[in-house]
């Protein structure tokens, strides 16, 4: 964005477009194409607006190169997931190293793939949790699964695991463990950004969200 022109005045003088310009522009101009690809449950005002706000509010995201997060926007807009603090979905700048150039990266949330599989209409229950060491916890897979989770009313301490655990309309069931040992090498793995973000200051969160993924491919999910 820093590298845009600038934009002529009146006067003939060229005066010289902010970033926060720039990407309000651009998203004025993709509104046609966000209102094409959004769910009925969301309006593209709203979308633009709530985009426009995230962006503002981290100047990581106004360094990073116009087309990759207007991207990242219609991305979020497809799957009609507002980013920002509901956690539905994020925006994330990351460098790449190909192009030595910022980037924006679209990430599902947390609250954004409950609320997909819940749209399938045949899931009842769907949840997230975090597992702690002087809580009682046991779980077994096998012919006859079993997961028993106690949460202590005193001091928690650590987190150990987490699990997802899904309930069908049909009445059946299915859950996933994944110790914290476990969320940590998918961090590694998979998550772009594991210094800062999410993975940082929301780690338990991005766990939960992380077995959740895992259980969901199993699952039937919106279109």
């Amino acid at each position: 964005l820093k590298n845009s022109l600038a934009q002529t005045a009146g006067t003939g003088v060229e005066k010289p477009r902010t970033p926060n310009q720039i990407v309000g522009d651009y998203l004025e101009r993709m509104m046609p194409s966000i209102s094409s690809v959004l769910p009925k449950h969301v309006t593209a005002d709203r979308m633009s607006r709530i985009a426009l706000n995230v962006i503002r509010s981290n100047p990581k995201l106004l360094e990073c190169d116009v087309n990759s997060l207007m991207g990242a926007v219609l991305e979020s807009a497809k799957l009609g997931l507002e980013p920002g603090i509901k956690g539905q979905s994020y925006l994330l700048p990351f460098k790449n190293n190909k192009t030595n150039r910022m980037e924006a990266q679209f990430i599902v949330g947390y609250r954004g793939l409950i609320d997909l599989v819940r749209r399938s209409g045949q899931v009842s229950t769907l949840e997230a949790r975090t597992v702690y060491e002087n809580d009682e916890f046991e779980y077994e897979y096998g012919l006859n699964d079993k997961l028993v989770h106690k949460p202590t009313m005193d001091e928690k301490g650590l987190p150990v695991a987490y699990y997802a655990i899904a309930k069908m309309k049909d009445g059946g069931y299915s859950f996933l463990v994944m110790s914290h040992k476990e969320a940590e090498k998918y961090r590694d793995k998979y998550a772009k950004a594991k210094n800062f973000g999410p993975w940082k200051d929301e780690f338990d969160s991005m766990a939960r969200k992380s077995v959740l993924r895992q259980l969901i491919k199993y699952l039937p999910t919106s279109v």
